[in-house]
């Protein structure tokens, strides 16, 4: 592999990250080995020295070691974490396709399936097309819902269990198997979401058990019945709102709790608690932080989860993409800071420590909701990290920075072009155009 005179090669499994930030401020150097963080080294006191973060020469530092990269003071967080995401959905990889309104759910539903069945790229190389999308933006682990209905089956989830094996060495993938039209009031959903379960996926999601199925009971005997017997996590998508998504936020923070699932439990979106009053918003939060449910947002879309209000409480809310141009939504970039972005704008999160929780909900949060083993910025951590152009973490949220460099498992993976990898790394992928939109460097 050849390379300009000027852009030397950066090794592919560096063993040193030098002149780094920290996510606490610290200038260190990052020691890695097969695969992980082995020392934080703090450098001398680098006040008076100038901030090198924002140079498009970054990495271009004092002369090292072959198997070293300086940073020249670039933020480093470990990697992003994307809490939910549909990569079966995705129209990316696709010609643009106009966005088309529907009257209904139910109807929505139904003219998704027959686009993603006209539209002539195949499931598989959709999501494909999106993971790497994400692996060049730092994501470096993910929670994909995948439609199980009666007219899919379960074709979607062994697409995903292919893209899922095809970059496991770059993007960790969690499959969740996700009743897109109902559980109840599908027949033989139940069976299938059992067998998508012994065939590879790790989760079982619901659908408002109320709003779409109208037998909260039903939905959640058979959701949390087949997570107990099959040692799986659960993540129910709840779009019902006001005081009848509060109440099924209860029910499922009591069966939760019933069966000693504290910490595998999810409800994404829970639109219901951005709508509540006080006293019931209160009095659902205490239920969910005892239960140890968690929430996900996405942000935008009717209301959203007041974030700082349910951290006092002690729940762990944490973000996802959502969708990512698909038939529900045209937007979406897979930009997981993109997203702590959009959530700190809607919910007023404005101070530098306000900025470092949103951060911390594409992170460390999500991380922990997922049950991500050996994550962090840490001695003894999987060296699956993201170098940053920012100078913390509050304006990598705020400043939508480039990604420098990407680590999986200590391996070099990104920032890279798309559809594939074909002569990466070189050190013009960390001071290349700036211009260029992030993932076409």
């Amino acid at each position: 592999m050849s390379h300009p005179a000027d852009t030397p090669s950066i090794p592919l499994a560096p063993e040193v990250l030098r002149n780094a930030t920290l996510p606490d401020g610290r200038r260190a150097d990052i020691h890695l080995a097969e695969g992980r963080v082995t020392a934080l080294v703090d450098q001398p006191d680098t006040a008076d020295q100038p901030d090198h973060s924002h140079r498009p020469d970054v990495g271009r530092g004092p002369a090292a070691g072959p198997g070293s990269i300086d940073l020249g003071g670039a933020l480093v967080l470990p990697a992003l974490v994307d809490g939910h995401a549909h990569l079966d959905k995705t129209l990316l990889g696709a010609p643009w396709q106009p966005h088309a309104t529907s009257a209904t759910l139910r109807e929505h539903i139904a003219n998704e399936r027959a686009l993603r069945a006209s539209v002539g790229v195949s499931v598989t190389d959709r999501a494909t097309a999106l993971a790497h999308r994400m692996v060049s933006l730092g994501t470096g682990h993910v929670r994909s819902h995948v439609d199980i209905d009666p007219d899919v089956r379960l074709d979607g989830l062994h697409a995903l269990a292919e893209v899922r094996e095809k970059f496991r060495d770059r993007l960790g993938i969690q499959i969740v198997a996700f009743p897109q039209s109902g559980v109840v009031t599908a027949p033989g959903v139940a069976d299938l979401l059992y067998a998508a379960l012994a065939e590879g996926a790790d989760l079982i999601g619901g659908l408002d058990p109320a709003g779409f199925d109208q037998d909260v009971d039903g939905q959640l005997d058979i959701v949390f019945g087949l997570a107990e017997r099959h040692g799986a996590g659960v993540d129910i998508h709840l779009h019902d709102g006001g005081e009848t998504g509060a109440r099924q936020l209860r029910a499922i923070a009591e069966r939760t709790a019933a069966l000693g699932l504290n910490g595998t439990v999810t409800v994404s979106h829970a639109y219901a608690l951005g709508e509540v009053d006080a006293t019931e918003l209160d009095r659902t939060a205490s239920a969910l932080a005892t239960a140890g449910v968690a929430i996900m947002t996405n942000g935008p879309r009717r209301s959203m989860p007041p974030v700082l209000r349910l951290r006092e409480h002690g729940v762990r809310v944490f973000a996802g993409s959502d969708n990512i141009r698909d038939t529900w939504w045209p937007y979406g970039t897979a930009d997981m800071l993109e997203r702590a972005t959009i959530i700190g704008l809607q919910g007023d999160l404005m101070t530098d420590d306000e900025l470092r929780h949103a951060a911390s909900m594409v992170t460390d949060e999500a991380a922990a909701a997922l049950g991500l083993n050996g994550y962090g910025l840490a001695p003894g951590c999987r060296a699956d990290l993201v170098v940053i152009a920012a100078g913390g973490v509050a304006e990598a949220v705020a400043a939508h920075p480039r990604r420098l460099l990407v680590l999986h498992d200590g391996q070099v993976v990104g920032p890279a072009p798309e559809p594939e990898f074909p002569d990466f790394p070189t050190f013009s992928a960390l001071g290349g155009d700036a211009s260029a939109p992030q993932g076409e460097r």
